[in-house]
């Protein structure tokens, strides 16, 4: 099967600017846009091509991938003037990365579908550490042989790229595991809290968690931040409360998934740009 070489990238946020960049060293051509083009630097002077617009993405490259916020995001990325459906090219391969809920995909690939286009849901399991490191997790769904043809291409993104069913199974599968990952991280929050209630240091239940059978490189990560009180978005506090609410439009109704909902949903006016463990000062009592 041909090696497909041009690829244009949309969204170079946190954690779309490491995922390019590896594709650049992977040895890809790369085309890139941002609405900010500031951020487009970060690219353009390790060899990517700048573009105007995501519909001069998609004329010129074999695949495309999206990398943005929100359902809306992506919606304005396919649909809007100059928009990636506005080019007259046809039959193009569209590979969205975005965490957004099952309905926009299923609306963008009827879309995709009138222009001859081939639309892959893949959103990824990791944060920016992982994005710099090669080492997420992607969750794909849509046409297997289509899969199949883009998977070294993922491969270069990913330690484990998952071919998972049809159209929007990626996009369930991440919201599914942004939900486990929403209550372990309140979890660990509230583990911590009652420690230091009777009298743990915070270092020493942290230490504890971490030698035995419940560490794990997360709680690991996280337990740093915790120790220093200080949170830098690696994967902002808001992004999380959107993965729930778009969780809660697929019938999440789980006593711990309800909880974990409203906790984030409170939570994301005040702490949203800080790092999703930063959800440790909402439910200090």
């Amino acid at each position: 099967m041909e090696k497909l070489k041009n690829i244009g990238w949309i969204g170079l946020g946190a954690m779309g600017i490491p995922m390019a960049l590896n594709l650049l060293k992977a040895g890809y051509n790369l085309t890139v846009y941002n609405r900010t083009k500031e951020k487009e630097k970060k690219l353009t002077t390790q060899g990517a091509l700048p573009s105007e617009s995501p519909g001069s993405v998609m004329e010129s490259n074999e695949i495309v991938i999206v990398m943005v916020s929100d359902d809306e995001a992506v919606r304005q990325i396919f649909t809007g003037i100059d928009g990636l459906l506005s080019a007259s090219t046809q039959q193009k391969i569209i590979i969205n990365m975005s965490t957004v809920s099952p309905e926009i995909s299923a609306e963008m690939v009827d879309l995709c579908k009138e222009k001859n286009h081939t639309y892959v849901d893949a959103p990824v399991s990791g944060s920016v550490k992982q994005a710099e490191e090669a080492s997420l997790v992607i969750l794909a769904g849509g046409d297997k042989q289509v899969f199949e043809q883009t998977k070294p291409l993922l491969s270069v993104l990913g330690k484990k790229v998952m071919h998972l069913g049809e159209i929007t199974a990626g996009n369930k599968t991440k919201l599914a595991v942004n939900t486990f990952l929403a209550i372990v991280t309140q979890g660990l929050a509230e583990t911590v809290l009652f420690a230091e209630k009777m009298g743990i240091e915070r270092k020493q239940i942290l230490e504890a968690i971490g030698s035995g059978g419940l560490s794990s490189p997360y709680t690991e990560i996280k337990s740093k931040a915790i120790e220093k009180d200080n949170y830098p978005a690696a994967f902002a506090l808001k992004h999380m409360a959107k993965d729930l609410r778009l969780a809660t439009g697929q019938h999440l109704s789980s006593p711990l998934g309800k909880a974990a909902f409203n906790t984030y949903e409170n939570a994301k006016e005040k702490l949203g740009e800080e790092d999703v463990m930063a959800v440790i000062k909402a439910v200090q009592a």
